[in-house]
């Protein structure tokens, strides 16, 4: 575990409050809305210095801030003489802040988790979405998460694989997780939507999610279920019943704990693991 210490300029926020964090140097007027500044550039990247989850604490070890995702700004909207845009962090207050220049020290500590929904009908709010937050519950039961966030959207390989994308190396996220369009329906295309962007498969968690559910029915012969890695992230594709996502991640996530460990470059020996 690592930190690094940055010098920030604080809006007032309530606990909750999500506000970007934007290049603003001493120079410039006031932000038109409410920002957190730093003077300094370049700004934390999501992927590599702030990745979703990561907190930033003061002298006394208090966490102050959570990086929860990242937003784009242009320089004409903090009233810049600039053609260009930033790419901000966001900030969730886990503390009242008060405004002022404050130190704080960044670090993160264990896992963060997306996991996304695909559903037509939810994402029209028709259905209520019952396999996600059962994704979120089960896997926070085995992993230590920092972060989690959900995501509905439809069954469109157009709005699933740019998301992906974006959570895994733009934000940060460790485990991605996806539930639905597995199957053989006109409308599940999930697989062929992250096979293209993956760039090792993961063929063991496959055949362990395999294996699980031929265990509970025939029918699982069908699903086409993949896993890979995307950057230092694991994507795993679940079927979209809440019965099958229990099933699946049930033999897999005593291994996903090691996988995300090797993955970030632990270098110890698999073989003397209990």
């Amino acid at each position: 575990m690592t930190e690094t210490i940055y010098t920030l300029s604080l809006h007032a926020c309530a606990e909750g409050d999500i506000l970007p964090l934007a290049f603003l140097p001493a120079t410039a007027a006031p932000a038109p809305f409410a920002v957190h500044g730093m003077a300094a550039r370049p700004l934390p990247d999501g992927n590599r210095d702030w990745r979703v989850g990561t907190c930033l604490y003061d002298a006394s070890g208090v966490a102050r801030l959570k990086v929860t995702g990242r937003m784009f700004l242009p320089h004409s909207i903090l009233a810049l003489d600039a053609p260009h845009t930033q790419i901000c962090p966001l900030l969730e207050a886990l503390t009242p802040i008060e405004a002022g220049t404050r130190t704080l020290a960044a670090r993160r500590e264990h896992w963060a988790l997306a996991w996304i929904t695909l559903s037509d009908k939810g994402a029209a709010g028709l259905r209520v979405d019952e396999s996600g937050p059962l994704m979120a519950a089960d896997t926070r039961a085995k992993l230590p998460l920092c972060h989690e966030q959900g995501f509905m959207i439809p069954d469109d390989p157009q709005t699933l694989r740019p998301l992906v994308m974006e959570l895994a190396l733009g934000q940060g996220y460790d485990l991605i997780l996806t539930s639905g369009g597995t199957g053989l329906a006109p409308r599940d295309t999930t697989p062929e939507a992250l096979l293209p962007i993956f760039e090792r498969r993961l063929p063991g968690f496959e055949q362990a999610m395999m294996q699980a559910s031929l265990a509970k029915t025939p029918t699982a012969a069908i699903s086409r279920a993949v896993a890979g890695t995307l950057g230092r992230t694991i994507v795993i594709t679940l079927p979209g019943s809440r019965k099958a996502v229990s099933e699946n991640l049930a033999a897999i996530l005593p291994a996903l704990g090691h996988a995300l460990e090797k993955l970030h470059g632990d270098p110890s020996d698999c073989g003397k693991r209990a």
